[in-house]
């Protein structure tokens, strides 16, 4: 339990979007903690916060080293977390690596946005991120069964070794379906169990946008703070290679960076509509909605001379972009550029001074 009178802490887990999380808290006055897996924290070590010669550098207060982790878990990380009173910021790496039942049941610890939404960005649950796109009437593309499948469609599957990633594959009709999905599972790529659930979505051609947005409960305010567009092995340089050579390539579309990127003026309403029609849906979906960031990912569309834009799919925490602050949109509201990090940070900072540290964390 948080103790409304005591100097508040943060922590994350050491993946995805650890520094970005620490330098809001350095920006903020707050404590960070950042937990991380031995051989995989060396990053950390060089932002540790240290007395040099000439300057003060770095932006994490402490660094814990797990063996694994889950031991994040253990009766003794959870007890420093509490005794620091501490307000854990989940990121993608999080749910990947605990799960989502010891997530929502085991972690007894204040999460700052919404725990039980977390789960809605996996396409297996019953209240996820479709069935919330549904609701709120955000045009999505439309999806087909094999046997209906009468335009050129992208087929989105499991990966059979990592789960928490899909395969891709692109089809024109059932007969190459068939053969693509086939020639996976040889290659050990996906499975026949991952392949009854694949996602099968007409295949929109257009330019890809996240717009990240954050939700205050605090304020009841929606801020657009950037935009980005994903940086992905190894379909960029599979898009270079000449014609006769691309069949032979097996494309992958693992995430490795982000490049910063603006829209046209004029599109910006429409992100905002969709924007407020999510938070609005999630508010009767879920006990509390939407809290703090989320993503939209979605495609510009041109259709009869007139702009569209349809969404792929939503993530109800943190974006793994840094570089979202370097467009120009969290200037446009707050005279000058603000990570998500600061954000977050500057929320759990205003809710603890009102008291309403509840409102903001589940």
């Amino acid at each position: 339990m948080l103790h409304k009178q005591g100097k508040i802490a943060v922590a994350t887990i050491g993946s995805h979007s650890a520094l970005e999380i620490c330098y809001g808290c350095a920006k903020n006055n707050l404590k960070s903690i950042v937990f991380s897996q031995k051989g995989r924290d060396k990053q950390y070590l060089y932002y540790l916060k240290t007395i040099r010669k000439f300057s003060n550098t770095g932006i994490i207060d402490m660094l814990v080293r797990l063996d694994n982790f889950k031991d994040l878990l253990n009766k003794s990380n959870i007890e420093l977390m509490n005794n620091n009173n501490t307000v854990f910021i989940p990121n993608r790496s999080f749910c990947v690596y605990l799960g989502y039942e010891d997530i929502e049941k085991n972690f007894d610890v204040p999460i700052f946005g919404n725990r039980y939404m977390l789960r809605a960005e996996e396409r297996t649950e019953e209240k996820n991120q479709y069935k919330l796109m549904e609701n709120a009437g955000v045009r999505t593309p439309k999806t087909f069964k094999i046997n209906e499948i009468d335009r050129p469609v992208i087929v989105k599957i499991n990966e059979k070794e990592r789960a928490y990633e899909r395969a891709f594959f692109i089809a024109i009709d059932g007969k190459d379906y068939e053969n693509k999905a086939n020639e996976m599972i040889k290659k050990g790529i996906i499975d026949e169990n991952a392949l009854k659930n694949a996602r099968i979505e007409e295949l929109i051609v257009g330019p890809q946008f996240n717009f990240n947005f954050f939700y205050s409960p605090l304020e009841e305010t929606l801020d657009l703070m950037g935009i980005d567009m994903r940086r992905q092995s190894n379909i960029e340089g599979f898009s270079r290679l000449p014609y006769w050579l691309q069949p032979k390539i097996d494309v992958k579309t693992i995430e490795v960076g982000h490049v910063a990127c603006t829209i046209r003026e004029s599109l910006l309403s429409k992100v905002y509509e969709i924007a407020e029609k999510i938070v609005e849906t999630s508010q009767k979906m879920f006990d509390k909605g939407i809290i703090g960031p989320f993503a939209i990912q979605a495609i510009i569309t041109a259709e009869k001379g007139k702009e569209d834009i349809v969404v792929f799919d939503l993530s109800f925490r943190i974006p793994g972009s840094p570089g979202i602050k370097y467009t120009p949109y969290s200037a446009y509201l707050y005279l000058h550029e603000m990570s998500m990090g600061e954000r977050i940070a500057l929320e759990i900072k205003n809710a603890h001074k009102e008291n309403m540290l509840d409102v903001i964390t589940t």
